[in-house]
């Protein structure tokens, strides 16, 4: 992993390379950010640079031994720690039992989310976790010299994901690793991690990615006009696993636009039509219908479409990035989408979203979310 490889951060990857050529490496650093800002693959390239045998002044070589390990993830120096399910068998739980399919994932897109690991795994109505199994293998990894690096790398991809149990096992070598051992750990929240893991690590903060690298990066990769890479940008609030899905739902738009304005006719005709309620519950039918994933993708979309029409009510044409076909239903619609109801139309759109992502009952989900959109277009 180059550090041009990953999306803005530009400050942030200034700074790692800046400890390596002033000799500050920290035995153990938290890379803390968002989902989406690109923390693991900073803790990736910031280890390959490290380890690099020819780096340069900004970007470790690419083409030494080294790196070319580093590329596959095979590296014999490079270890990785990160939530598993438990298999049934009752087999100890440990990182080594996905590592195969993890350095596949992770090198497709080292934008990874817990929730596409899981699925990754087969535990979508499973959580992940790092249980005390693991730090028996850590010490044990750690407790050999290394084999080709200066420096052995663990990296615990979603540091949170560790129970008390072990947490509290790691904290002696965490404060006194062995020679030339470099702990990268990686978290979304600090409120879930022990303070005494806290502590002994020294915290970079990862800011979401700024709209213009993010929009930039959609443009050059191809994946969509410069047009449509703004918009995407602004509604994925520099996250850019957000931002893939909002361009997978663009792909299926027109089926999205047809199950919005549906929604949206069915949730303002309640209050006048009795009609109007069984329609509604026929689309709640017909959404929880869909995989997660899609049911996902429509509410990113049902999204981008409060934010443009909301956009298009506030006299600001020039901001809306809008097909043609949503333009049509929009300049009408737009008129119910204004500052009294917007927050709380995104709000709940989001808590949708979340419950969605957290396997809850999509049939509760959105009937839920359809009854409070009635309220808030009479708002």
């Amino acid at each position: 992993m180059l550090f041009s490889e990953i999306v803005g951060q530009a400050i942030l990857k200034e700074q790692l390379v800046q400890t390596v050529h002033e000799n500050r490496i920290s035995h153990a650093r938290l890379f803390l950010g968002p989902e989406g800002a690109g923390s693991l693959p900073l803790a990736i390239a910031y280890a390959q640079y490290v380890n690099c045998t020819d780096r340069g002044e900004r970007e470790p070589c690419g083409k030494c031994p080294s790196c070319v390990k580093f590329k596959k993830l095979a590296h014999p120096d490079l270890h990785f720690v990160f939530p598993v399910i438990k298999p049934g068998s009752g087999k100890a739980a440990v990182s080594d039992m996905f590592i195969r399919e993890w350095r596949e994932t992770v090198t497709a897109n080292p934008y990874i989310t817990y929730n596409r690991w899981l699925e990754v795994m087969g535990g979508d109505n499973k959580q992940g976790g790092i249980f005390v199994d693991e730090s028996k293998e850590i010490l044990n990894k750690l407790s050999f010299k290394t084999y080709e690096a200066e420096f052995k790398v663990m990296i615990i991809w979603l540091a949170e994901k560790m129970n008390r149990q072990t947490a509290n096992k790691l904290l002696k070598i965490l404060e006194e690793p062995p020679e030339k051992t470099l702990f990268l750990l990686i978290a979304e929240s600090a409120d879930q991690i022990l303070p005494t893991i806290l502590s002994r690590t020294q915290v970079t903060r990862v800011p979401k990615i700024d709209t213009q690298s993010l929009a930039d990066y959609l443009a050059a990769a191809g994946l969509c006009d410069t047009q449509k890479a703004l918009g995407t940008a602004h509604i994925s609030n520099g996250n850019l696993a957000v931002a893939l899905d909002v361009l997978q739902a663009s792909d299926e738009s027109d089926y999205y636009l047809e199950m919005f304005i549906r929604m949206m006719r069915a949730c303002w005709s309640v209050w006048g039509k009795k009609q109007a309620m069984l329609d509604l519950l026929a689309w709640c039918e017909q959404i929880t219908q869909l995989g997660r994933e899609q049911q996902k993708a429509f509410l990113l979309y049902c999204l981008r479409m409060v934010r443009e029409n909301f956009t298009l009510n506030q006299q600001q044409p020039s901001l809306v990035f809008l097909t043609d076909a949503e333009n049509d239903f929009s300049q009408k619609f737009n008129a119910f989408i204004h500052p009294d109801n917007v927050s709380q139309l995104a709000g709940e759109l989001n808590t949708a979203y979340y419950h969605i992502e957290s396997n809850g009952n999509k049939n509760l989900v959105f009937l839920d979310m359809a009854c409070k959109i009635v309220v808030l277009l009479k708002h």
